[in-house]
């Protein structure tokens, strides 16, 4: 059980069930006094946007970012990984130069924001640094990277994130790279690349925890295989509850818990996704939405909202998620299951629409019998455990 001066103490365990679902209030109020972590935050895409505040609150019904920092507040998430996301481009000098850069300028953006807004929120290094600051009233930010495309033909260039705080680093995003084959593309390395085996070796020499999502299941087993330390899955799903690549099976599920490692459940692939034509116009603009002027940002929130009214990115119910969650929970054990619900990268559906909402996982769950400590495990002990277990193999 993770506690801290801000919360106090969970609720007595000597409270039953029975007592808690009698009263609605109750199980928001477990949720408020748990120390909560995203472990897959897209929201960095908003940072250089001009005439936008991370410390704002910004209208859910025009405005597509879904979280900010009173809306955090809101739903009691503490923190988690804010993403330092690049697209897949060519697999040349060029493409990773280009790459690179981009990668560079997003990091310096969580950088600008967390100095910006620093009484509310701090850079986190390690689990300490995230209980501190929880103790501290602070929220918390940890650097994860999604794609490990812009470091180009080498591995060297993780220890430069590793010192400007990256903790988390996926390996792949939706098309194959020089270093692993995707979920979403045809096999190119069947696996790991040999330079994907030297990425493996030197996130463990640092102590960076390993992110299977977005990676083939060849990839999966040797990144299980070949890891000195447990790995996690960001923002993942059930494939038994939805067939869809981008999802772990539940043999695989199996042994990723008895590795020691975790799935952070997700809201994507719960459903087929609807993209349409001008959906996906859409999301290369929103890539690109710190580039636009003020104007041109309302208009592209505004359509995209509109979107979600009339041609929804996703069909699945809150009543859907939970089904999967629960499932998820059967057969990983609380101890391997965490929450990346991948807002503001294409994440969200009915019920689940941005951070306010996440009360209703927490009410849902101690309705099905959970209690406080399994909660406290999988909205951030578990995440917690693994960072710590990599920061303890690379100090070996």
């Amino acid at each position: 059980m993770i506690a801290s001066a801000r919360k106090g103490a969970l609720l007595a365990a000597a409270v039953s069930l029975t007592t808690l679902t009698a009263c609605s209030s109750l199980p928001e109020a477990t949720h408020r006094q748990l120390l909560t972590l995203d472990t897959h935050l897209d929201s960095p895409v908003h940072f250089g946007r001009a005439g936008w505040s991370f410390g704002d609150r910004h209208d859910p019904a025009t405005e597509m970012a879904q979280l900010d920092l009173p809306r955090m507040a809101d739903g009691n998430l503490d923190g988690g990984f804010f993403a330092i996301f690049t697209p897949q481009g060519p697999l040349t000098p060029e493409g990773y130069a280009a790459a690179a850069s981009r990668a560079q300028a997003r990091s310096a953006q969580i950088d600008t924001m967390v100095a910006t807004f620093g009484e509310r929120i701090g850079a986190a290094r390690s689990a300490d640094d995230a209980l501190e600051l929880d103790a501290a009233g602070r929220l918390i930010a940890f650097k994860s990277i999604e794609n490990s495309y812009p470091l180009g033909e080498s591995v060297a260039g993780l220890a430069g994130y590793y010192r400007q705080g990256v903790r988390l680093a996926g390996v792949v995003h939706t098309a194959n790279n020089q270093f692993a084959d995707s979920a979403t593309d045809e096999p190119r390395w069947h696996g790991l690349s040999p330079l994907g085996r030297e990425w493996v070796a030197e996130m463990n020499r640092l102590g960076i925890v390993i992110d299977a999502s977005h990676a083939s299941d060849a990839v999966f087993d040797q990144l299980l295989a070949q890891s000195k330390a447990p790995i996690l899955l960001s923002h993942s799903g059930s494939r038994a509850m939805f067939d869809h690549p981008r999802n772990l099976d539940d043999d695989r599920l199996r042994r990723l818990a008895a590795s020691g490692g975790a799935l952070c459940f997700s809201t994507i692939y719960l459903s087929a996704i609807q993209m349409g034509e001008e959906r996906e116009a859409l999301f290369d603009r929103s890539e690109h939405i710190a580039d636009l002027a003020p104007a041109e940002q309302a208009h592209l929130s505004r359509r995209w909202r509109e979107l979600d009214a009339t041609a929804p990115l996703w069909s699945a119910s809150f009543d859907q998620y939970m089904a999967a969650l629960l499932h998820v929970i059967e057969i990983a054990g609380p101890d391997h299951v965490c929450f990346g619900a991948d807002f503001d990268g294409g994440g969200g559906i009915a019920g689940l629409s941005d951070v306010t909402d996440l009360p209703r996982i927490t009410a849902r769950l101690r309705a099905a019998g959970y209690g406080d400590a399994d909660l406290q495990k999988m909205w951030s002990g578990n995440v917690l455990r693994i960072l710590r277990a990599a920061q303890a193999g690379a100090a070996r």
